[in-house]
């Protein structure tokens, strides 16, 4: 089987530590710029010690703050007038890019085949089916869903097997498999199980498992010497842990490794590229709602910090600004008198929304790179485990965001 040189994270080929170890530093040196969050913290105290960052910043517009959230490259570069250091942001997050529109239009399942499957997913599928060809051995989808994956691996010539939770899935993609003669076979399991027994020289595959579960595949599947392990991670922060532990030897053994709350892991997928433009204006109104009410309630409790208020009911969407006020005094315990002026606190919401704006962009800048050390610490886990690893984009981001691909094949 041909793979491109082991470990090459791009074209000058570097090692998965050496990376590592230069974006655990990058990280630590520019902690306070991420650590904040502006949504809570009207005023970040990173805007003190780099006051010409903040200066700028405060004078983007809304478009101009959005067409650089989806530019992270360009932001950094702008960014690092102000502060240099940031200039190293693009080469720091560079990986290989292994997607190739012509292979993954060949290995994309036709969309007659592609039932209940989603036209984005069906994209993404086929895109991460081409950058692993060729395939050896049989396949292993990890939390399958309907098998999806694995109908549009299997027409690449392997059978696979699918491992899933949910027996309803598992049902319908057992139909649907056999309704397209695709050699896919899917069983119910959970794959956190302690009794849970893997194919034998199986290539275990997961394109978008959650959290612990692409965590389990890299430590199960390891620890089982498959052949090759292949996955997408995604949703880092879904743990049963409130401090992140690294799963590589070097990163846990490390003097200075950082230290990542749930919150921080959250960071790294907080992206919308994908989102329809429907999606992105309920979502700013309901956090300009949010930030109104969050100024409401300070000067209600007369103390100036942040509130947590839980998810709001989705009929509460298509109401109004007192409406949600309303609601979220009731669910804090607090109450409205009826002078408040409602109008006032929405707009100052509407001010804060900007605010937030400006200053997450300099925290947002920092998504992809804690998203690639998480990655990297899988990388290295997987070559204290007696595996070659390469780590690229198997996509364009704006099909999905999380385009990294991790794929180790075992010496």
């Amino acid at each position: 089987m041909t793979l491109p040189p082991a470990a090459s994270l791009h074209d000058r080929a570097e090692s998965v530590d050496s990376r590592w170890q230069q974006l655990n530093d990058w990280l630590r040196q520019h902690r306070e710029l991420w650590a904040s969050a502006p949504f809570m913290e009207p005023v970040p105290d990173w805007t003190l010690s780099q006051p010409g960052l903040a200066d700028w910043v405060s004078g983007l517009s809304e478009a101009q703050c959005r067409s650089l959230d989806d530019d992270p490259a360009g932001l950094a570069a702008l960014a690092a007038e102000y502060l240099p250091s940031l200039g190293r942001y693009d080469e720091l997050v560079r990986v290989g890019e292994w997607s190739n529109p012509q292979q993954a239009d060949k290995a994309t399942l036709p969309e007659v085949h592609a039932v209940d499957m989603p036209g984005r997913k069906r994209l993404q599928a086929g895109a991460f089916s081409a950058a692993l060809q060729p395939l050896a051995h049989p396949v292993m989808d990890w939390c399958c869903g309907k098998g999806h994956l694995g109908r549009t691996l299997a027409a690449r010539g392997q059978p696979v097997t699918g491992l899933e939770w949910n027996a309803e899935l598992v049902q319908d993609g057992n139909r649907l498999a056999e309704r397209f003669g695709d050699p896919v076979s899917l069983r119910c399991q959970d794959v956190m199980a302690s009794d849970l027994t893997l194919p034998a020289e199986a290539h275990g595959v997961a394109l978008h498992a959650c959290g612990d579960l692409h965590r389990q595949l890299i430590r199960r599947g390891g620890a089982a010497s498959l052949p090759r392990l292949s996955l997408s991670p995604c949703c880092y922060h879904l743990t049963d842990r409130e401090v992140y532990q690294p799963l590589s030897r070097r990163a846990a053994e490390h003097r200075a490794c950082l230290k990542l709350a749930r919150n921080d892991l959250r960071l790294a997928v907080q992206e919308t590229v994908t989102a329809p433009e429907r999606v992105r204006e309920q979502t700013r109104r309901v956090s300009q709602w949010r930030l109104g009410f969050d100024a409401l309630q300070r000067q209600l409790r007369g103390e100036d910090s942040y509130l947590p208020v839980p998810s709001h009911p989705s009929r509460l969407a298509n109401g109004t600004f007192e409406d949600f006020c309303r609601w979220a005094a009731q669910k804090k315990g607090l109450s409205l008198t009826a002078t408040v002026n409602f109008e006032h606190w929405q707009a100052e919401g509407e001010r804060r929304w900007l605010q937030v704006k400006q200053y997450e962009l300099v925290r947002h800048l920092f998504r992809r790179p804690l998203e690639l050390w998480l990655v990297l610490d899988y990388g290295l886990y997987l070559e204290e485990q007696g595996y070659r690893v390469r780590i690229g984009e198997f996509c364009d981001r704006s099909l999905t965001p999380r385009n990294l691909l991790i794929d180790a094949v075992r010496d």
